[in-house]
């Protein structure tokens, strides 16, 4: 499998003064961060999370793995993926980031088959894609999912419709 798909990795530096910038405005994801560090309540879990790729969401990233998931990323929406960042989750922090800004639809499922391809044991999700496509394309993965979580009303919406 393919370990990441970004613009261009030559973005990293600009994207980790963004996200440790980011991390100075973030003081109780800090807490968060630190407390998963100490207990690992995430070690031996697989996670697939797609989500807006952004300075915010690689903060939150930083927070799952200190916390021991074997986390990897696509992006939720490609008009608001921000390169730099995606470039430093893979460079810098080893995240396996599947995000281009303007990707096309046929990339945006790619990267989305990518993070699915990660078996998850635990998802997040923007919009319900990528528990849809577990539903739709991938049956057979949705025993070892233990749970997820969904930001928007949205994708709520959509699950509830899906039930």
């Amino acid at each position: 499998m393919v370990k990441h798909d970004v613009r261009d990795v030559g973005l990293a530096p600009k994207g980790k003064l963004r996200i440790e910038y980011a991390a100075a405005e973030m003081p109780v994801l800090r807490l968060i961060r630190d407390r998963f560090e100490r207990e690992k309540p995430f070690k031996g879990l697989r996670m697939s999370a797609c989500l807006h790729i952004t300075t915010e969401t690689a903060n939150l990233a930083l927070t799952l793995v200190a916390g021991g998931a074997d986390l990897v990323l696509c992006a939720s929406n490609p008009l608001s993926t921000q390169d730099d960042v995606a470039a430093s989750l893979v460079a810098d922090y080893g995240i396996p980031t599947f995000a281009i800004k303007g990707e096309d639809a046929k990339t945006y499922y790619q990267h989305l088959e990518a993070a699915i391809a990660h078996r998850p044991n635990l998802t997040m999700d923007d919009g319900a894609d990528l528990v849809a496509s577990l539903h739709k394309s991938h049956q057979d993965l949705i025993p070892n999912i233990i749970a997820g979580t969904e930001e928007t009303t949205t994708g709520v919406i959509r699950l509830r419709a899906m039930a």
